[in-house]
């Protein structure tokens, strides 16, 4: 393979950033994109060069010059591309949460076990350095039988505003770190509880604490706070702690790495995840997808996170979720 293809498919604000990243990759052309927003469309495939333009993805799929799509959709319109894509013989990288129910999960799970071609979800956090460097210890025995995980992700309000129509903080933002805890632990969740509060009014309510019991005796804790103070200077307040029988691992993936005081404050801008740098889009965003791009050309199916891994973290949340609705212990065995 020479040049690989990619199209887009849905072009919000998150679905802009991946092309900026895709732009920047070598070997990559970006193809297509899509959306049904016409106005949208001809805006970002005049700034990123790309010819092939479309409002159905059904009709983007016909493309035989391309090669993979990437979803950027939100969660609830992930599976009818997903499936699509895989049918029509396309290399598919999905945005997490994989999709809405663990039904539709199981539905594109199945769909790419049949297919010859690729399936990844994008849990980026398996991509930020420090995260894969917990992992590797882990791996390695160094703090012994993980007992406890406690993940923190928490976001200014301004951030959080009508995405609290369209989903929740646990699914939203604790999928990062019930996969990274299901990573780390190499293990099964047996048991969901959660509580939520609810004060700004939207469907979702915007503060979120989950308890998980893993399958060897493990607790695992999540907190999602999508009401941090709007002038919080960073973008997100990001930390895990792991302890295990024989030492902890700690991540503090937040203001103190990098800040700036100016005329309007404390900023601390993100340095991780899909910073710009001499103009271009890097950091984690940017290392997954050249990853998928590399398991492509050498025909290598994607090994950092697996369809199933992806399911799994999406089953853990909808039953936090489901507990704190019905304010009862959730089973997962």
């Amino acid at each position: 393979m020479n040049t690989l293809k990619i199209g887009v498919i849905g072009l919000g604000s998150f679905g802009e950033t991946h092309c900026q990243a895709w732009a920047n990759i070598g070997g990559v052309e970006l193809h297509a994109l899509c959306t049904r927003r016409q106005p949208r469309l001809a805006e970002l495939a005049d700034r990123f060069g790309v010819a092939h333009t479309y409002t159905d993805y059904q009709e983007m799929l016909q493309d035989t010059e391309l090669d993979a799509v990437d979803i950027v959709t939100m969660w609830d319109q992930h599976v009818e591309p997903a499936l699509a894509a895989l049918a029509a013989g396309k290399h598919v990288f999905l945005e997490k949460p994989m999709a809405s129910t663990v039904a539709d999960c199981e539905k594109i799970v199945a769909a790419a076990e049949r297919s010859s071609h690729y399936l990844m979800v994008g849990h980026i956090c398996r991509f930020n350095p420090r995260y894969a460097a917990a992992k590797e210890a882990i791996a390695a025995g160094r703090i012994g039988k993980i007992v406890s995980m406690y993940a923190r992700r928490n976001i200014p309000v301004g951030r959080s505003g009508e995405i609290l129509d369209k989903i929740g903080p646990i699914i939203g933002d604790g999928v990062h770190d019930a996969d990274l805890m299901l990573w780390y632990s190499q293990d099964r969740i047996l048991s969901a509880y959660a509580q939520t509060v609810n004060t700004l009014g939207h469907k979702y309510p915007e503060i979120g604490w989950s308890m998980f019991r893993f399958a060897n005796g493990a607790a695992g804790v999540l907190e999602n706070v999508w009401r941090l103070p709007q002038k919080t200077a960073f973008q997100i307040d990001e930390r895990m702690e792991i302890v295990g029988t024989e030492g902890t691992i700690h991540i503090h993936e937040t203001h103190p790495n990098f800040s700036i005081c100016d005329s309007q404050g404390w900023h601390s801008p993100d340095t991780t995840y899909w910073p710009v740098i001499n103009g271009v889009r890097g950091g984690a965003l940017r290392d997954e997808l050249t990853y998928f791009a590399q398991c492509i050309r050498e025909q290598t199916p994607p090994a950092v996170v697996s369809p199933r891994e992806a399911m799994e973290a999406v089953r853990a949340c909808l039953a936090a979720e489901e507990s704190a609705a019905t304010g009862a212990i959730v089973n997962l065995a």
